[in-house]
C-alpha cells in the first residue's frame, strides 16, 4: 500500500477525532466511507468488531481504537505539537478523555436518544452530562484550550463529543451559561479543517477510485 487505509463514518464522532488528528498531522491517507448498515468485508476482516475507525498502516497493522490512531498519525507528524505536554497536562488529558469516553457519552447518548431510555426524562439526561460541560468552562477560564492556550490531543478528541451534545438541542444549548464551551467549540467548528474533515462521500465499494484526505493544509 502507498497510503495509510481509514475506514471512517462521517457522522461518527469516534471517527471525527481519527481525521481531525489525521488533518492536523499532515499524514495523507486513502479514506473509505462505511455504510453502518452494509460494512465492507475489508474492513470486517481485519476488524471483526465492526466499528469505526479503523486504519491500517503501509506496513499491515491494524488500529481500530479512535485515540490510538490520533497517537499514531501525531507520532508520525506533529507540527504543532499536539502531543507536547508537561506530564500534568498529560494526567488531564488522560482524565478529560476518560471522562468524556465514560460518563459524559453514557448520558449524551441517552439524552440524544431519550425515547429509547424511558427510566428518566430528556432532561434529567441533559443535566448529567452538564456536569463535564461546566468542568470544561471552568477549564476554558485558565486557557484558551483544555489544558493550555493551544490546541491539544485533548481538544480535538472531545470536539466531536460536545458538538453532538450542542445539537440535540441547538436552541438550548446556545443560550445555556457556557459561553466559553460556546465559543471554543463554534472555533473549531468554522476552522477549514473541521469542513474539510466533515466532507460527504459516498460508501466505498471495491474497485471504487482512491479518495486520499486531507488533501489540504490544516489551519487547527
Amino acid at each position: 500500500m502507498s497510503h495509510p487505509i481509514l475506514y471512517s463514518f462521517r457522522r461518527c464522532p469516534y471517527a471525527m477525532r481519527a481525521r481531525l488528528a489525521i488533518a492536523a498531522s499532515g499524514i495523507e491517507v486513502e479514506l473509505r466511507e462505511v455504510a453502518l448498515k452494509d460494512k465492507p468485508h475489508t474492513m470486517l476482516n481485519v476488524s471483526p468488531k465492526g466499528t469505526v475507525p479503523v486504519l491500517i498502516t503501509t506496513d499491515g497493522h491494524v488500529i481500530d481504537e479512535s485515540i490510538d490512531i490520533m497517537v499514531w498519525a501525531l507520532q508520525q507528524s506533529d507540527p504543532k505539537n499536539y502531543l507536547c505536554f508537561e506530564p500534568e497536562q498529560q494526567r488531564i488529558t488522560t482524565a478529560l478523555i476518560k471522562q468524556n469516553d465514560q460518563p459524559f457519552k453514557y448520558f449524551l447518548d441517552r439524552y440524544k436518544y431519550a425515547d429509547r431510555y424511558p427510566e428518566h426524562s430528556e432532561q434529567y439526561y441533559r443535566q448529567q452530562a452538564e456536569t463535564t460541560l461546566h468542568d470544561l468552562e471552568r477549564r476554558l477560564t485558565q486557557n484558551h484550550f483544555l489544558i493550555s492556550d493551544r490546541t491539544s490531543l485533548v481538544d480535538i478528541a472531545l470536539l466531536p463529543f460536545i458538538r453532538q451534545f450542542a445539537f440535540v438541542d441547538k436552541t438550548w444549548f446556545d443560550q445555556a451559561p457556557y459561553p466559553r464551551v460556546q465559543a471554543w467549540l463554534n472555533q473549531f467548528l468554522n476552522s477549514v479543517s473541521f469542513n474539510t474533515m466533515m466532507i460527504k462521500l459516498a460508501p466505498w465499494k471495491d474497485n471504487d477510485d482512491s479518495i486520499y484526505f486531507p488533501g489540504i493544509n490544516s489551519d487547527m
